[in-house]
């Protein structure tokens, strides 16, 4: 597999002297679902915004091997425009970069269908559930059809039963869609679930202390999460976490 991300040596400081990441380095090849896992404050998502390009490094490189994919990234919260229905929220990045508007309301549409949103696209936001608003914001990510989707705890705010079906639709889009997903989240079980490899960060200032390989997630399901296997991948994330639970940070990555 050829890389399509990379940080080599990667430091950021900011402006308040919080020193978030230090000596970073980390790859990601296409076509893998990497989870990135820590203490809170530990930097992760600071890594995800370094690699949109939302902030810049003050030590070391992000590169593109093969020239800087699409970028979709979905935040931990949906914001959507209150305002605006559905589809209106999802065409939003094609909008903006000019897209003709039958063309885009179609990319649009068949995002929405693809996280189980068919029959949606006029409903207000303040009309879907917490869960559905979250498929939207997925789906708005996705409509602009992106190599590299960087995802920032997405799911944390929803009840389990909501985030075993997200996760379970991701896995689906991830396939489907050819992508290549950084995922960060809190918990070891949804990396376990998800991931082909997890990068366990140190706790502030964050670097990569180790990264677990796992079997592919292609093809898993609710049962995965009953198999010796998953176990097994949960345990090693959980021993390679080990040394830094207990230990706390008082900064906001």
């Amino acid at each position: 597999m050829s890389a399509l991300v990379t940080l080599t040596g990667v430091s950021k400081t900011f402006e308040n002297g919080t020193r978030a990441l230090a000596g970073v380095d980390l790859s990601v090849n296409a076509g893998e679902f990497v989870s990135l896992v820590g203490p809170s404050g530990c930097g992760k998502s600071t890594v995800l915004r370094l690699i949109a390009g939302l902030i810049q490094p003050d030590d070391g490189a992000v590169a593109f091997p093969g020239g800087r994919p699409e970028i979709g990234f979905v935040f931990q919260e949906p914001t959507l425009m209150p305002w605006a229905r559905t589809l209106d929220n999802v065409r939003l990045p094609l909008d903006l970069v000019g897209m003709d508007r039958a063309r885009a309301n179609e990319r649009a549409a068949r995002a929405l269908t693809s996280l189980g949103l068919a029959g949606f696209e006029r409903a207000f936001p303040r009309e879907l559930s917490g869960g559905m608003r979250m498929r939207v914001s997925v789906a708005r990510a996705i409509a602009a059809e992106p190599k590299l989707l960087l995802m920032d705890e997405p799911f944390a705010a929803l009840d389990e039963f909501t985030r075993q079906a997200l996760n379970d639709d991701l896995l689906k889009l991830w396939d489907d869609e050819q992508l290549t997903v950084l995922f960060v989240t809190h918990s070891v079980y949804e990396s376990a679930y998800l991931s082909s490899r997890v990068a366990v960060m140190t706790p502030r200032p964050g670097r990569i202390a180790a990264d677990v390989a796992l079997s592919s997630p292609r093809g898993r399901d609710s049962g995965y999460r009953l198999t010796p296997e998953f176990s097994a991948a949960a345990g090693q994330i959980t021993t390679s976490l080990r040394g830094f639970i207990g230990r706390t940070s008082s900064a906001r990555h």
